[in-house]
């Protein structure tokens, strides 16, 4: 395109002069500028002999015009002069500013940079000469434009390609962690991997032995079987025999009373009878020796028997009947099962381990952990009296048949009896070497026995103060003990799973019976005394037969443990108190069970009261809960 005529060149060349100093004010962002094919000013010379075939309208200037004459010509050159004036200033102000001038904004970036890139001694000398000039003014400042796109663009793009480097670097040290946690979680499953191949196998082999030691087992039960029937047949044998030998020497002994007597009364000599082989040893010769030992031994025994035997009380022989066999269930009201909770005692800090009834009175009797006893009067339940004197954890309690006396058992592996007039310990037994279960009274009122963690159990004189017979037989604790009603026979009950029968009179178990899989935390009697009910540590019952001794049936309420059986008055129901805090009762005629739940925690206690109307039961929330 052809200039513009009146234009001087001057303005051509001042523009490039000032682009000039702007690209060269830029630095190498004006280079990075060209080379990322931004726009720049060339000059081209159109010729009027170019072959462009464009036709071009001529303008005509009609504001510029040459006068005629002389006047004209003076105003031309008036004229002329405007115009070039007009040129200068218009020159002045779209000239750009010399190469001294820097503009603000090239400072801040340069500063920016410096203290970006930690050149802080070239920066500091940068602001003093910067300032210095400013001062002087040799350089001019200008309001310039911002700084262009691309160098926005480069810091922003230097700042992500920075930031990317850095989350790069994160993201390789997290691969190189999650590789090693990789490579050591996989021999760690290779290692538990192989480890379970190892215990399936070691697992199949104790399967298949036993399996084996079963098979082995089961060809030997038969034979087992049929030697404790035959031992317990001896058993029987052997109380019988005994019996008949204890009847016959009271009838000998009565028989040489009478012929002493008829005797004295006619002079006659008649000799001794003597039992056994006696007769035998006495018809051999002697030596002196013999003779001093058997003087010794004899004098020995009678002053030992004249000491240890001189307080013993004698078992009874001709006990009362039960009373209870009379009983006509006819005749008795229905069973009662449709209890509800009425009323919450809390006298024990500690849980509650036993509860019996008065034999006569509506007063109940309550043992904790907190080793007290506590007197009960119903069915307000005003504590009457309180007894301490255990020095650890109390476990069961059991009245005396008149009910002035009560015996208490203890982890502090004794025995106590109380006295209700006096209000204070008449006896303590001592002679268990672990913690006592459970008491229990005879009949008669002299004896009670004992059961313990050491395996055995004990029956102590109260008369003579001492243990009479210690019970051996049990391999494991033994949790609970019983006379039978109006009998010298004593039912145990055993962590090893069994139930024994022990005469009292010898200390000899009579008969163990069979059938429970667990421990066996509890065993009574009914009162007419013709059937057991016992509970085991997964919550099944089991009741006997005694007569025969023989299970009847068993019932699974499990799989919460049973604590406590215990038969109302009539002996149709039978209650058991559950770890789960749940009080089931059985009802003997129909089968069915029937649940109480009203306890937050577990139950370990259960009796009925005499008219079987009310049920009282303890926990180990160190409460006791009627139950009406």
């Amino acid at each position: 395109m052809a200039a513009q005529p009146g234009a001087p060149d001057s303005c051509l060349r001042d523009l490039e002069e000032a682009l000039g100093m702007g690209l060269s004010a830029d630095g190498d962002a004006g280079d990075t500028v060209a080379a990322e094919g931004a726009y720049y000013l060339e000059q081209v010379t159109i010729t009027e002999a170019s072959e462009d075939d464009y036709e071009y309208e001529e303008i005509p200037d009609d504001n510029f015009s040459i006068p005629e004459g002389e006047e004209d010509l003076a105003k031309a050159i008036q004229m002329v002069q405007e115009q070039a004036t007009d040129t200068q200033i218009l020159e002045q102000k779209t000239i750009l500013p010399s190469r001294h001038a820097v503009p603000e904004v090239i400072e801040d970036f340069l500063c920016n940079f410096l203290i970006k890139m930690g050149m802080t001694r070239t920066l500091d000398c940068f602001q003093s000469e910067w300032y210095e000039l400013i001062q002087k003014g040799v350089t001019e400042l200008r309001t310039a434009g911002s700084v262009p796109d691309v160098y926005t663009q480069i810091m922003l793009l230097d700042n992500e390609n920075r930031n990317l480097k850095k989350d790069l670097k994160h993201i390789k040290q997290a691969a190189d962690k999650a590789r090693e946690d990789l490579l050591k979680t996989q021999k760690e499953r290779d290692f538990h991997r192989m480890h379970h191949k190892r215990i399936v196998q070691e697992k199949n082999k104790l399967i298949n032995d036993l399996k084996g030691l079963k098979l082995h087992y089961a060809s030997y039960e038969p034979t087992i079987r049929v030697l404790h029937e035959k031992h317990h047949a001896l058993l029987k044998e052997k109380m019988l025999t005994s019996l008949e030998r204890d009847r016959a020497i009271g009838q000998i002994s009565g028989l040489q009373s009478t012929l002493k007597n008829i005797n004295m009364g006619n002079n006659f000599h008649i000799p001794e009878i003597k039992v056994g082989h006696s007769c035998e040893k006495e018809n051999m010769p002697e030596g002196p020796t013999q003779k001093g030992l058997r003087k010794a031994r004899e004098q020995n025994k009678g002053k030992t028997k004249m000491k240890d035997n001189a307080k013993d009380s004698e078992f009874p022989i001709n006990i009362q009947q039960n009373p209870n066999l009379n009983l006509c269930t006819e005749n008795l009201p229905p069973a009662k099962f449709d209890y509800k909770l009425i009323n919450i005692f809390r006298l024990h800090e500690l849980p509650v381990s036993c509860i019996v009834m008065h034999p006569c009175k509506d007063v109940l009797v309550s043992c904790g952990e907190d080793r007290l006893w506590k007197v009960l009067g119903l069915p307000k339940g005003n504590v009457l009296l309180t007894g301490f004197g255990h020095t650890d954890w109390l476990s069961d309690c059991s009245f005396h048949p008149s009910g002035n006396k009560l015996a208490t058992s203890s982890g502090d592996t004794t025995v106590k009896l109380w006295d209700f007039f006096k209000g204070d310990c008449l006896l303590t037994f001592e002679g268990h070497s672990h913690a006592v279960w459970s008491c229990t009274w005879h009949t008669c009122g002299n004896f009670v026995a004992s059961a313990s963690l050491d395996t055995t159990s004990k029956i102590w004189d109260v008369n003579s103060e001492r243990c009479r017979y210690t019970l051996y037989g049990h391999t494991d604790s033994v949790n609970s003990i019983e006379f039978f009603p109006f009998s010298n026979t004593l039912l145990t009950g055993s962590a090893d799973k069994t139930l024994s029968i022990w005469d009292a009179r010898t200390g000899r178990c009579e008969h163990s019976l069979y059938g429970h899989m667990h421990s066996i935390n509890d065993a009574t009697f009914t009162p007419t005394g013709h059937m057991i009910a016992s509970c085991d540590a997964c919550g099944v019952m089991k009741l006997w037969d005694f007569r025969k001794l023989l299970p009847i049936v068993s019932i699974d309420v499990g799989p919460s443990p049973g604590n406590e059986v215990n038969f109302d008055s009539s002996g149709r129901v039978l209650a058991q108190a559950s770890g789960n805090g749940v009080i089931h009762l059985l009802d003997l005629k129909s089968g069915q069970i029937h649940k109480l739940m009203g306890h937050e925690s577990e139950a370990h206690t259960v009796v009925f009261s005499h008219d079987g109307q009310s049920l009282f039961s303890g926990a180990s929330d160190g409460t006791i809960r009627m139950w009406s």
